[in-house]
């Protein structure tokens, strides 16, 4: 009796064994599948962005008076159907994804440069700069991102440059804001206090011992501001203040395809599926990038 009551013991604590081993799977699945998906879309669609020429199976300014606003496969040259002047809808995304990554990734990077430093500054040294600084940033901040990023590129114009200043612009205040908050904690360590008390200049500890700190939080929301870009980007375009047709960009052939909505709804459907596609993976990413790079967030 004792051996057979030894043995169901067992019995149970292997079968306890092999659920624990079972659930930790499906946390580590539920984690990590949303994450690689966010960073095959992204990946992929940096890909197809930088190899444009070579994947587009039309030139995006290309005429088919034969097509004109033909359905998706009712022509097999235009696989996702094409547009009132026939120009094929999948080269047109295809070379969209480039001018809406374009703009997404460079504005963040301006945003970056011109904020980070700028809020490192004002959270060291505060007193005036700090006040001067942050007064200019609520300011700023007061207008929402596509307001302010309207206002900007319609004093501007309508070209690929003004729209990455006007959208850079728009987010810069958020790098500001971060950068600093995170300094104010950052400036109060003891090595940061080694550093001065060993003679080391301002100058060459906030780029040296407060900048790297900051990184990790800054990756994660420059990441996450990328979608933010995108869909201002798009929103720009839309209401027709971005880059100027026949180039392509998601928005602007969404704001093509708003008039024939109704009677050939795939112009608008697959620019905006693109958009939130985009959207969606740079979001999934920054998450991702959230939760490996801070351990507190961390869940193992």
């Amino acid at each position: 009796m004792a051996i057979a009551r030894g043995a169901d013991r067992a019995d149970l604590a292997v079968l306890g064994s092999a659920e624990e081993t079972r659930g930790a799977r499906r946390h580590h699945l539920r984690r990590w599948l949303p994450i690689g998906i966010g960073l095959l879309l992204a990946a992929g669609m940096i890909v197809v962005a930088a190899a444009a020429p070579l994947i587009a199976p039309l030139s995006p300014s290309a005429q088919f008076s034969d097509a004109v606003l033909k359905a998706p496969g009712a022509v097999d040259r235009h696989v996702l159907g094409t547009d009132e002047f026939g120009r094929d809808i999948l080269s047109r995304i295809i070379w969209g994804a480039r001018i809406s990554l374009e703009v997404g990734l460079a504005s963040v990077l301006f945003a970056c440069v011109l904020g980070v430093p700028l809020g490192i500054f004002a959270g060291y040294r505060g007193a005036w700069a700090e006040v001067g600084i942050m007064r200019a940033t609520d300011m700023l901040m007061a207008f929402p991102t596509l307001l302010l990023a309207l206002i900007i590129v319609t004093a501007l114009g309508g070209t690929l440059v003004n729209e990455i200043l006007a959208i850079g612009i728009a987010l810069t205040p958020n790098f500001v804001r971060l950068a600093r908050s995170l300094t104010l904690t950052i400036r109060e360590n003891d090595y940061i206090m080694a550093a001065r008390a060993l003679g080391g200049g301002q100058l060459r500890v906030m780029a040296r011992h407060v900048f790297p700190n900051v990184l990790y939080a800054l990756v994660v929301v420059a990441t996450l501001y990328i979608a933010t870009a995108i869909r201002t980007e798009a929103g720009l375009s839309f209401l027709g203040l971005g880059i100027p047709p026949p180039t392509p960009s998601w928005g602007n052939i969404l704001s093509e395809g708003r008039q024939y909505i109704k009677c050939c709804p795939w112009i608008t459907t697959f620019s905006g599926v693109a958009i939130m596609l985009a959207v969606l993976a740079f979001n999934v990413v920054g998450d991702a990038l959230r939760d490996l790079l801070d351990p507190r967030l961390r869940g193992d």
